[in-house]
Formats: C-alpha cells, structure tokens, sequence
C-alpha cells in the first residue's frame, strides 16, 4: 500500500516545499522570505510554524502545487518579454472550464443575473420570460426576495425541491427535499460528511476513509486536516482503470490494524482516470460496502460527462436502491456541482449533496454541522438550480440551451478521443480511454537513466518530466505522483478542456517534447 505521506504530499522533492515557493503561494503580499524564516522563531508571535495545527501542515494540493505556481512565473515573464521556445502557457492542470475559454451558458447567466439585479432586468425585453419566471420563483423563496439574504442553512427550499424532482427524474426513485443540502461546491459537501465519520480519537483508533488510487487530492488533504485515514486501494489501470473488490478486500484487511474503517468513497466518473464504473460493477461495490458497514460517499459530479460507446452513467442511490430492501436502507451520501458536466460554473461554488437512510439523531447532528456555516453562496444555489432545472422543450430558450449544452458535449466528446489516440501514438506512453469526466492520466514508461537524473536532483521522476514539459514548451500539467500511483509506475494527469484548436497544439508541443525527452534518458 503507498504511505498516506506519499499520497498527499505533491512529492516533487524529497522535502517539503521551500518557503520561497510558499512565499509566492500567498502572492508576494508583504510577507518576505526573510519574514516568513523568522516568524516562528518570533517568541512574541502566539502562532507558530511550531504550535500550529499540525494537521493543516500535513495538507497538500497538487492540482494547485509548484508546477502550477511555476507556470504563473513563465506567464508574467512571457509578459515582461522574456523569450521561450513558445508563445503561451496551455494550462492543462486543472478542470476550470471557463479558463481555458468555454462559453457560459446563456441561460444559467441569464438567471443568475435577473437574481442579482431583478429591478433592472426583469423588464429588460431582452431577457426571455422562462429565465424570468425562474428568476422569480427562485426570489420569491428568499428572504426579502433578495439573493443577497441568508437562505436556510440547508439552501433555498424551492431550489432543493428542484434538486429532488432532478434526481426522481434520472433516477425513478422518490428524493425528498430533506434530504438535500446546498453546499459550497461539491467539495464542501463532502468534507461536511467525511468530518461526521471521525472518531475524535488518534492512533488505531482514528476514523478510516477508503480511496481510490489515484485520487482527487481534495480527499487526501481532507483526510489529512481531519487527522483520519487513508484507506488506499489501488483502481485497476489494466483494465480501463476498473475497480475490484479483491482489491478493496485487500485494503481494508490491512488498514484494520491502522484504524476503524468508516467509509468508502467512489469517484464515477473518474478523476484523474476517466473511467466510467458499469452497472455490474456498482453492485459489486455496494455488496461490499454493505458486508463491511461502510457509509457510501459517491462522488457524481460528473455525471453529464459520459463519452465512450457503451458507458453510461449510473447513480449510486438509483442501483443501491434497485438492488431491494437489503440495499436500500444503506446510508449514502451523493454529489454534484455545477463546475462540471457542460456547465462549468466553478466561480459560483454551487453545490449540493443527498444524503439517504441516517440515523435521525445522526441528521439532527449534520443539520446542527452545516447551521453553523449559516449557508451556502445563494448566487451558487441559483446556478445550481438552473442545472437541475433547465429549459424544456416548448419553452423561449429550449433550443438555444440545448444547441449550447450539445456543442460543449460533443466537443469534449470529441477531445476525449483526440488526447487518448494521441498519446496511445508515441512511443513509450499507454493512455486508456477517456470514457467520462474531464481528465486522462497517462502511464509514461520512463527509462532508468530519467529515474536515476530524478533521483540525483532529489526530484520525483514524473515531476521531472512535467517540470521539462513546462520549460520546454508551456504546456502545464500535474504528475501522477501528486494523485497517487501505483509505485514504479509514472503518470501525469491532463485536462481535455482547451479548445479543439488549442487542444491540437498543444498535444503538437507534447509530442515533440516527448521525442526528445525520451532521446535525452534513452
């Protein structure tokens, strides 16, 4: 099993980063390296490097990490006119649609617009009248008919009834409202469920999370902060980055002596992987999770991102519940964002979870945890109910949304294939396909001679190469060993997010890049 210190740490360097990269991470803001060194020597300082919350220190987030702090530099250097062997920086690190140019959804702007500013534009002819009457009803559920107001501190009550019709409607079964919050995105929501399965104790008897590898880091870094731990099993890259319940059965077995394992966590569609969990599959898991007494945390958000033939998406509560009454009173917690699918909304931070079959005492302590946070965005909520409750046929703007929302599909459909074919061509990198989600995580065969210069600059090797990658062509993406992987084996993980056009050249830099990375460690 790789370390939980391996996992979470962006592992670009034998040690932690430097405080210069630190110092730039909080965007130079009068805080000098000289400051930040002597600060916790400062006997007059009451917080300290030293007597800080050690667990907050343990944090790490590779998306956000060096290589990307580095790319920034390279941007303001382009600026100020410093030659590079390229133009610009494609950053392919992270899955910020909007910044790699996709267009807002007319609709869902024009909804949240009438929200913040109904005086104005609710007479505005040029704003259709079912944005208008969504608008509305959405005000009308505020206090003060203002987006501006605190909602319930579950969200806004019509937007959760909207939530539940949405999850009725895919999956066949009844949701209830209740059961539903509003979260700051759907990180928030899941580090609102992962802080109820702590234990409060420490040592063997900390709380234990199950996740995969690799992983989305925002898991490592909440299990980190929380003082849990990580339960790592292994996704099967060999077979389409499947995931086995062997392999569960092996995690678990030896994280016993470690911990109490509290829950299981399922990220479908995958991230970094792109693999898209079948029906079968999702049964196996749920049996498993049964016969353990593990709470189930599927992690859905991208659910509309489903591109090769034959996957399809299956929610977690739509089979659990399908698979009869043995099943169906299991405790699950599912969630969805609107940074994601087609809409890509990351800046509104909207979110929500379902959280199905608590122990009522239980929910009256999770209605108690989000209360103290009061509430989520409201102008979050509003976008997030544009998701869950879009255009339908008939209506103004039907046709001009659904053109949108199939243009950004078929797109991306269409740069799944591209990245996956591409790199599948060069020669010492194998790609499984891009079935869903956002992201590739290609397997790079790096020679020794690249692992032992690696070595000798006490750096990971497959930081190495996405440092070279960036130098040498400004392409910005994230090793494999900041989401975890197998060891001896290397990966990086890129989005498929710039434009077809933009997509081309930058897999153009990479391929060239690659060749002669590979002549260079041959």
């Amino acid at each position: 099993m790789v370390g939980s210190k391996a996992i979470y740490r962006l592992n670009t360097t034998c040690q932690r980063l430097p405080v210069a990269v630190w110092a730039r991470v909080l965007g130079g803001r009068a805080i000098g390296i000289k400051t930040l060194h002597t600060s916790a020597n400062n006997k007059q300082k009451v917080l300290t490097v030293e007597n800080m919350n050690p667990h907050v220190k343990n944090m790490e987030y590779a998306v956000r990490g060096p290589i990307v702090i580095r790319a920034g530099e390279i941007e303001q250097e382009l600026k100020s006119g410093v030659q590079k062997p390229f133009r610009d920086v494609i950053r392919a690190n992270i899955g910020d649609c909007h910044a790699t140019g996709q267009k807002p959804l007319t609709f869902l702007r024009q909804v949240v617009a009438l929200c913040t500013d109904p005086v104005r534009l609710m007479k505005d002819p040029n704003y259709p009248s079912d944005a208008k009457d969504r608008a509305q009803r959405i005000l009308d559920s505020c206090g003060g008919h203002s987006i501006g107001a605190y909602s319930d501190s579950a969200g806004v009550r019509v937007i959760r009834e909207d939530i539940s019709q949405y999850i009725s409607d895919r999956d066949g079964q009844p949701a209830d409202p209740d059961d539903i919050f509003l979260c700051t995105g759907a990180s928030d929501g899941i580090k609102t469920i992962m802080k109820l399965m702590m234990t409060g104790e420490s040592g063997n008897k900390r709380g234990g999370v199950m996740i995969p590898i690799p992983q989305y880091p925002l898991y490592t870094a909440t299990i980190a902060e929380y003082n849990a731990y990580p339960i790592n099993y292994y996704l099967n890259e060999d077979n389409k980055w499947s995931l086995d319940i062997p392999e569960l059965q092996r995690a678990i077995d030896e994280a016993r002596a470690h911990c109490i394992p509290r829950a299981l966590v399922v990220i479908n569609p995958g991230n970094p992987t792109g693999q898209v969990l079948s029906r079968e599959n999702i049964v196996d898991i749920i049996k498993f999770a049964k016969k353990e007494k593990l709470f189930l945390m599927a992690d859905e958000v991208y659910q509309h991102n489903i591109y090769a033939k034959g996957s399809s998406f299956h929610s977690f509560k739509k089979v659990l519940t399908e698979m009869g009454p043995e099943y169906s009173d299991m405790e699950l917690a599912s969630f969805m964002s609107t940074s994601k699918g087609y809409m890509g909304e990351c800046g509104f931070r909207g979110g929500y979870c379902e959280v199905i079959n608590l122990d009522p005492d239980v929910k009256a302590m999770q209605i108690k945890s989000i209360s103290a946070k009061l509430c989520s965005s409201v102008a979050g909520q509003a976008a997030m109910d544009v998701v869950v409750n879009p255009p339908k046929a008939g209506e103004p703007s039907y046709q001009l949304f659904k053109q949108e929302k199939d243009t950004v599909l078929g797109q991306l459909k269409e740069k799944a294939g591209m990245v996956s074919s591409t790199f599948n061509s060069m020669d010492r990198i194998t790609c499984n396909e891009v079935q869903g989600a956002m992201y590739a995580f290609p397997f790079i065969h790096l020679t020794d001679s690249a692992v032992a210069e690696a070595k000798r600059r006490g750096m990971a090797v497959d930081a190495m190469y996405c440092y070279e990658l960036l130098e040498n062509t400004g392409i910005c993406v994230v090793p494999g060993s900041g989401f975890g992987q197998k060891p001896g084996t290397y990966h990086f993980r890129t989005t498929i997010l710039p434009s077809v056009e933009k997509l081309k050249e930058m897999l153009d830099r990479f391929q060239g890049f690659h060749k002669s990375f590979m002549q260079k460690y041959k």
